[in-house]
């Protein structure tokens, strides 16, 4: 199994150079796949002497209730709507 997934690897990967200033440019292929934006940050990891990782970072949800239910807003209702309504 571990020879299959070496060889997937090798054919899909894509060689980039290291600019002098160490910067490297994310393949259009790999960027399309990904759906990556100009701006969107990523992880940068050491994996070995000659592995590194480059993972998109995902933004996590302060409040992940609204997303599900969507946003609250706040009404202000006149007392006798109310007492019209629950007498219903």
């Amino acid at each position: 199994m571990s020879s299959l997934y070496t060889t997937y690897i090798r054919i899909h990967s894509l060689i980039v150079k290291v600019t002098e200033k160490f910067q490297v440019t994310i393949p259009e292929e790999v960027r399309r796949k990904l759906g990556l934006k100009p701006g969107e940050e990523v992880e940068v990891r050491a994996i070995s002497d000659d592995e590194i990782l480059i993972k998109r970072k995902i933004k996590k949800i302060k409040d992940p209730l609204s997303v599900l239910i969507g946003e609250q807003v706040e009404l202000e209702i006149d007392p006798e709507k109310v007492d019209e309504i629950t007498e219903k």
